[in-house]
């Protein structure tokens, strides 16, 4: 009981700690003039992938390499199938293939790079500072590439997780430390009540790490795509969640690589990935063609993360 509790306020203090993140880092960025661009590729890009990163970096200090390799890949099963199907039944979602062609490429890209190290079964340290290295030259890119589109999505962005009134310097830094403050506890929290329930139980750490560790770190861009999502705002959508899935490769992993090798286990490497890879080159199809996310698929996008999630648990055995 005391670990089913520490896993549950360990979300608790990750869903209120990047809320908080988010909002004073974005405040912060209006009141000392940042251009938006920034705001939108790094801040509140960086921001929402905050608790994957504290969560993979606290996991893998403590030798749960399973914990910290599944959030990632859950995460960003769950970011597609999980975020983007509740968005669309609540509202369908159509983008231009244009305007989003280069993040679906650096998706795919990271997607198939991260398959290709778990064939070797571990994401070394030289592996994660060139993950790392290319996470920079992204952002550059995107810079050089795109001011106008960025600024435009930033503008919506600001507006579903800041609202009004415009926070002053002092509580905007206020939510921000505070908000990584309860970052950092709740994913040390999570961490200890998540690896205790899995050796408890019988069940993998591989599956706990896919599965509640990766929807408990995904709960900001949850909050974000619900509420952009209400507000008809697709853009936002999508663009949060090809955001969040290129740090979740190239900065979480690579930062955490770069701390402490993370080695694959084989259950992960043989499936998770490939199926992580499956369901972005699906979420691809849908966004360079242009077509929409109508509620139907939606709702077949819920279905299939729910069937992977019992596939998960009826196989939960330790690796």
């Amino acid at each position: 009981m005391i670990d089913i509790l520490m896993v549950v306020g360990g979300l608790i203090l990750l869903f209120f700690g990047g809320e908080g993140l988010i909002r004073g880092a974005v405040s912060l960025a209006r009141n000392f003039g940042l251009s938006k661009l920034l705001v939108s590729a790094v801040i509140v890009g960086f921001g929402t992938s905050m608790p994957e990163m504290t969560v993979s970096v606290g996991a893998a200090l403590k030798g749960a390499s399973d914990i910290a390799i599944g959030n990632v890949v859950g995460s960003n099963i769950a970011n597609i199938l999980l975020i983007v199907g509740l968005a669309a039944v609540l509202y369908p979602i159509t983008i231009a293939g244009n305007s989003i062609k280069r993040d679906v490429f650096v998706m795919l890209g990271a997607s198939l790079a991260l398959c290709g190290l778990a064939t070797m079964g571990m994401v070394s340290f030289f592996a994660g500072l060139i993950m790392f290295l290319a996470l920079v030259a992204y952002i550059v890119w995107s810079y050089c590439q795109d001011k106008k589109v960025c600024s435009d999505v930033a503008h919506h962005i600001e507006e579903d997780v800041e609202g009004e009134p415009r926070l002053s310097r002092m509580t905007a830094a206020g939510f921000a430390l505070g908000g990584l403050v309860l970052l950092i506890g709740g994913a040390y929290i999570l961490v200890e009540g998540a690896v205790s329930i899995a050796r408890g139980f019988g069940i993998s750490e591989a599956v706990i790490g896919l599965t509640v560790v990766a929807v408990g770190t995904s709960l900001p861009e949850l909050a974000t795509a619900f509420i952009a999502a209400m507000r008809k705002h697709s853009d936002v959508v999508i663009g949060n969640i090809l955001g969040s899935n290129i740090f979740n490769i190239l900065s979480i992993l690579g930062v955490t690589a770069i701390i402490s090798p993370i080695p694959i286990s084989s259950h992960i490497a043989a499936y998770d990935v490939w199926i992580m890879l499956g369901v972005s080159a699906f979420l691809s199809v849908y966004l360079l063609r242009g077509m929409t996310i109508g509620r139907i698929s939606g709702a077949a996008m819920l279905v299939a993360y729910t069937a992977y999630t019992v596939w998960l648990y009826m196989n939960g055995t330790p690796t």
